[in-house]
């Protein structure tokens, strides 16, 4: 992980928000498709974590630790990703962001580990957006640039080589990226064969 130069919480917010605009943008007719994180990972199961990433991250500001918390939970909506949403932003509004948490991954500082969340919520919104075809950048894209900027620090091209390393390789962004599918690919991910 690496140092945090800049408050992620704005980012975290605005990250969040563009993933809660595309779960209300969902048909019950998607929620059974494939997504690029997985071809085995469809939309219900990735809107269930992300779902399941607000909660943890409410934990890590309320007691340091996700403490067991899943990865995964069975709701996949949009109103129960909105609470949880508000209600991460609101226990990390006063939080500080040096103090020592730990995460899924390890020990980090407050900041590490939410730059880490916002990561996670813009690629994964990218997934959802591509398996739906919804548009798959966040239309401020400072915050993708940002996130790219931490991500290819915390998570380098180097390690994806190391067994169990939880990214797959690099992919060389294609003419015309914009910032969010270019986050998408530093995490391994491809829009090639998803009609984009």
């Amino acid at each position: 992980m690496t140092d945090v130069a800049f408050d992620p919480r704005p980012a975290y917010s605005a990250a969040t928000a563009w993933v809660q605009s595309l779960l209300e943008g969902l048909t019950d007719d998607q929620l059974g498709r494939p997504t690029p994180c997985g071809r085995e990972l469809d939309v219900r199961t990735l809107v269930g974590h992300l779902t399941a990433h607000c909660l943890q991250v409410t934990a890590l500001a309320e007691t340091g630790t996700v403490g067991g918390l899943p990865n995964t939970v069975p709701e996949h909506d949009a109103a129960t990703y909105g609470e949880a949403r508000a209600r991460s932003i609101s226990a990390w509004s006063s939080e500080p962001l040096d103090g020592t948490v730990t995460a899924p991954w390890g020990t980090a500082s407050g900041g590490e580990a939410l730059s880490t969340y916002v990561n996670e919520a813009l690629v994964h919104g990218w997934d959802v957006a591509v398996a739906t075809g919804q548009p798959a950048e966040i239309a401020d894209g400072v915050v993708a640039e940002a996130a790219l900027e931490v991500a290819r620090v915390a998570i380098p091209a180097e390690l994806r080589t190391v067994p169990g390393f939880p990214f797959g390789p690099v992919v060389e962004p294609r003419e015309g990226a914009g910032p969010t599918e270019q986050l998408a690919n530093w995490n391994g991910r491809s829009v090639i064969g998803w009609g984009a």
